[in-house]
Order: structure tokens, then C-alpha cells, then sequence
């Protein structure tokens, strides 16, 4: 007689190679997991969740805050369809947000740029060029409201000094456009830096060495190695600037105030929301601008999101594209 033992593997039973499982632990053994983890969605419910859910209920009724609420249907939608000054604010919005944009983060990667160079105080200078975003925009809008103003600014001295004509900055069309513009490009040129800067030192330096052995100058290596490499890095900035822009509200708030000043000429959307809801209590007729705001600001995220799609491409790819380029010779 053969005694045969078979042993089976841990953890199965036999016959049927089945994985044994071990008793299930009851729900209510992770409820400290759980209490862990309740402050944060509890707080997003109540603050989060709930507030965007109840304006999309309130931009389909008629409600001042206090009465009873009046359920209107799709009557807010048409009107703001139909409603020139809100139109306005999406022209001003725009433009506003064209004037700061380029040049903001043009003058961004510039800096970056430079800053990414060997010189002296770098984190000083570093320091210095992100002061400004964490300065206090109501204090900043004082001290460009003094240096714009049309009376006695000193914007307007300057130009007085040089003989030319002086400028009605904030009871002009263009001039509030322009100086809300330079508040913009002011507070955020140095954040946008920051972010260019981080994304220049994720490129190998070895890329830079090689093109200036190939005789590439500043310039050549800005335009054909920098601005390529960085492009998911800059279209990041751009989807940030323009959801920042379309949302642009307090600098035209405390520099203009709620009416935005000649002709409505600083009215932005967000600003034109805030007066409908806050001034006027209309909160209906708020609610629907801020979804139409919402709207807005997605069509030019699917923008962004499609440029980042065709157009990104991985760093291995834009390597081999620099050194074909480089093995080509470039002149300074």
C-alpha cells in the first residue's frame, strides 16, 4: 500500500482551489476611519455641495432673500440672453481679461527665464516678484486708484512732465480697462513666474549645454528650447489666468465700485452677478449669471484641455526634436 500525502496550498481549500476568506469585519469596526473622515465631507456638504445645487434650484425662480420663492421656469435664461448690460460685462470681461493675459504671462516667462540664469540674489529677487500676490488687493487698489487717478495721480504727473496730454484713466472706456489691466498683470506676473521657474528646473541642464556648445544664443535658446519644453506648463497657466480672469471681481469692485465706473466700462461679469444678487436681491437672476459665468468658463477649459491633448507632447519626443534641431548648427 502507498501512503500519498498531498498538502494543499496556504490559504485554499481542497478540491476546489477556492481562496479561504476569513470572517468579514463588521461596519461598524471602522468607524473611527470613518469619524476621521466626516468633518471634511460634513463641512463640504453644508458649504460646498449644498450651495451649488440650491443656486441652480434658485436660477429657475424669482426670490428676493426674504419672500416667498416663485418658481418662473427658464424665464432667467431668457432674459439674461436678451439683457445688454450683461452682455457688456462679457465684452468688458474679455477685453479685460485679453489686456492682462498676454502681456502678464509673457513678462512671466521672461522672468523665469532670467531668474533660471546663474546670478546673484536669486531668492531675492524671487522673494520680491511674488510679493505682490500676497499683498492685500484692497490696499493695492488704493494705491493704484492714487497713481491712476485722472486729478492728481502720478501716472498723469509723469506725462505732464514729458509734455504729453494727460490721460482720464478711471473716467475713460479704455483707461479703466487698461488700468484694472495693469492691477491684474502687477499681482500676478510674480506667481506666474514661480510656477514657469519650477517647470524650467524639471529641464535637464545637459539640453542647455548642449545647444549653447552648438552656438546658440539667449535668444534662440528662449524660443527653441525653453518656450517648447514648457508648453503643458504654459497652457496650465493660461486654463489658471483665464478662469482667474473671467472671475475677475475685487479689483474693479474697490477701485470703481459696484456701479464700475463711466459707462459701465469696469462692469465684469462676476461684479454685475454681485449687483444683481446683493444690491438689487435678486437672487434668481444672480444665480443664472453665475451659471452662465460657469458655462462660459468650461467652453474655454475644453478649449485649453484640447490644446493640451493635440499639442503636449512626452519630454523623451520634444529631446529628440531639440537634438535634430541642434545637429542642424544654430547661428547667434
Amino acid at each position: 500500500m502507498t501512503l500519498s500525502l498531498t498538502t494543499q496550498p496556504a490559504g485554499r481549500t481542497a478540491g476546489t482551489g477556492a481562496v479561504a476568506r476569513g470572517p468579514r469585519r463588521p461596519l461598524r469596526s471602522f468607524w473611527p476611519q470613518y469619524l476621521a473622515v466626516a468633518p471634511f465631507y460634513l463641512l463640504f456638504l453644508i458649504f460646498g455641495l449644498f450651495p451649488i445645487g440650491f443656486s441652480i434650484y434658485l436660477s429657475f425662480t424669482d426670490w428676493d432673500g426674504i419672500g416667498k420663492i416663485k418658481f418662473v421656469g427658464l424665464a432667467q435664461y431668457q432674459y439674461l440672453i436678451s439683457d445688454p448690460r450683461f452682455w457688456n460685462a462679457v465684452g468688458n470681461t474679455l477685453v479685460i481679461w485679453l489686456l492682462a493675459t498676454v502681456p502678464m504671462l509673457f513678462l512671466a516667462l521672461v522672468l523665469a527665464f532670467l531668474l533660471h540664469q546663474n546670478i546673484r540674489f536669486k531668492s531675492a529677487y524671487r522673494v520680491a516678484y511674488f510679493l505682490p500676490n500676497v499683498t492685500s488687493m484692497v490696499a493695492m487698489a488704493i494705491v493704484f486708484g492714487s497713481v491712476f487717478s485722472d486729478s492728481f495721480g502720478l501716472v498723469n504727473s509723469a506725462l505732464t512732465a514729458l509734455g504729453v496730454n494727460e490721460v482720464p484713466w478711471l473716467s475713460s472706456n479704455w483707461g479703466i480697462k487698461i488700468t484694472i489691466a495693469v492691477m491684474v498683470i502687477w499681482r500676478w506676473t510674480g506667481y506666474n513666474a514661480i510656477i514657469y521657474l519650477a517647470g524650467l528646473q524639471a529641464i535637464p541642464t545637459e539640453l542647455y549645454e548642449s545647444a549653447r556648445v552648438d552656438g546658440a544664443g539667449n535668444w534662440h535658446i528662449f524660443s527653441k528650447l525653453t518656450v517648447p519644453l514648457l508648453r503643458p506648463v504654459i497652457l496650465f497657466t493660461v486654463i489658471t489666468s483665464t478662469i482667474g480672469g473671467l472671475s475677475l471681481f475685487t479689483e474693479p469692485q474697490v477701485l470703481l465700485g459696484n456701479n464700475g465706473g463711466t459707462d459701465e466700462a469696469g462692469m465684469t461679469i462676476v461684479l454685475y452677478q454681485y449687483n444683481q444678487a446683493f444690491t438689487q436681491f435678486d437672487f434668481g437672476y444672480g444665480s443664472a449669471i453665475a451659471w452662465a459665468l460657469f458655462i462660459i468658463a468650461l467652453v474655454f477649459a475644453v478649449i485649453n484641455w484640447r490644446l493640451v491633448r493635440e499639442r503636449s507632447t512626452d519630454s523623451s519626443s520634444q529631446r529628440r526634436l531639440w537634438t535634430a534641431t541642434t545637429r542642424k548648427g544654430i547661428t547667434r
